[in-house]
């Protein structure tokens, strides 16, 4: 079974969202210095790189992390490309047939500037006519390549706070960068954190067999 790791890889001088606390990794312990063991310490935000978020991120009293399903994160999705938008509006969720209940992942040109030096606060986001749409539809989860779903303009995060109040679990910070569009089965695993609005997550990909598809 060939897995496609669509995570980020988490180190120290990554990029984090503006204004959230930076991540720290500490040798705490080390052979070398004569200890018994290599210890790291590390500190971070739940948002950090690839993670997911649950409604309490912005919506007063919504659900947490770990009130997930366990298969909500677990199943057939989509990767769809979106192109060279600036920005996924209403047309582009009309142009790849966005459906109630499916996972989806958009697949944008963030995906080709995952390595730049600087962070983009012109990246790609999910339009609020994109949102409400979305939010209308349904889909189970939906993901972006980048650190977060709602552009970088987004007065009073309106999009996050569509999507999630639709109930719509979204995942943040993927590598689409080796990804074709297509079908595959998504593998998400967020960190159980008791009782938060998000969590850092390990996410694959396994591109399903046409059998699979049709079944």
């Amino acid at each position: 079974m060939a897995l496609i790791d669509i995570s980020m890889p988490i180190y120290e001088g990554m990029h984090v969202w503006p204004g959230d606390p930076s991540l720290s990794i500490v040798l705490a312990k080390a052979l070398a210095a004569g200890d018994a063991c290599n210890l790291t310490s590390m500190s971070l935000s739940v948002h950090t790189g690839t993670h997911v978020d649950a409604p309490l991120h912005f919506i007063e009293g919504g659900s947490m992390v770990d009130a997930f399903p366990l298969d909500s994160l677990v199943g057939p999705c989509r990767v769809v490309d979106v192109g060279e938008c600036d920005r996924i509006g209403r047309a582009e969720v009309e142009r790849v047939d966005v459906r109630c209940g499916e996972r989806i992942l958009f697949r944008t040109r963030n995906s080709s500037r995952l390595g730049e030096p600087a962070f983009l606060t012109d990246y790609v986001g999910v339009g609020l006519d994109a949102a409400a749409l979305l939010g209308v539809i349904g889909p189970s989860v939906t993901g972006i390549d980048y650190l977060s779903i709602g552009p970088h303009d987004d007065e009073n995060a309106a999009v996050h706070r569509h999507l999630l109040g639709a109930g719509i679990i979204v995942i943040e910070g993927l590598d689409l960068s080796q990804v074709d569009p297509g079908e595959y089965e998504l593998i998400c695993a967020p960190l159980l954190l008791r009782g938060r609005e998000g969590a850092p997550a390990r996410v694959f990909l396994r591109r399903l067999r046409r059998q699979e598809i049709t079944a």
